[in-house]
C-alpha cells in the first residue's frame, strides 16, 4: 500500500502480507497526514476512515462500496486524478525483477537500495 503526492511521487508506504486487507494499514499510513484531499478506491471506502480524515479536515474523495444503503458523496472529477498512484504501481511493475529478487533479503536497508524510488523519500515508521 502507498501514499503519494498529487504528481505521483511515493510519500510512504506500507508493506502488508498478501492475504491482509489494505485498510489495515491506513490508520498507519495517514496518521498525522497533512493534505486537501485524500483519494481511494471503493475498498477504502470505511466509515472509521472517512471519521478520521473528517477530524483531520481532508476531504474523502473515495467512491462509496455498491452495498452501503446510504453512500456518500464525492467529487468525480478530482477522482479521476487517482490514474496518478495507479502509475505509480505500473512504475513497480516495471522493476519487479530487482522487487522480487529484494523480498529474499533479510535486512530492508539492502532492499531499499534495489528500490525504484529515492531512498530519501522512504519515511520508516
Amino acid at each position: 500500500m502507498a501514499l503519494t503526492d498529487a504528481l505521483g511521487n511515493l510519500i510512504d508506504f506500507r508493506l502488508l502480507p498478501g492475504q491482509a486487507h489494505d485498510l489495515r494499514g491506513t490508520a498507519a499510513l495517514i496518521e498525522g497526514l497533512s493534505c486537501g484531499k485524500l483519494l481511494a478506491d471503493r475498498a477504502f471506502d470505511a466509515n472509521w476512515l472517512r471519521g478520521a480524515l473528517a477530524e483531520a479536515k481532508i476531504e474523502a474523495v473515495i467512491p462509496p462500496k455498491s452495498n452501503r444503503r446510504f453512500p456518500a458523496e464525492f467529487d468525480r472529477d478530482t477522482y479521476k486524478w487517482r490514474h496518478l498512484i495507479e502509475n505509480f504501481f505500473g512504475k513497480l511493475k516495471e522493476y519487479r525483477v530487482s522487487i522480487r529478487r529484494g523480498t529474499r533479503l533479510r535486512d530492508l536497508d539492502s532492499f531499499l537500495l534495489d528500490f525504484p524510488v529515492p531512498r530519501e523519500q522512504f519515511r520508516h515508521a
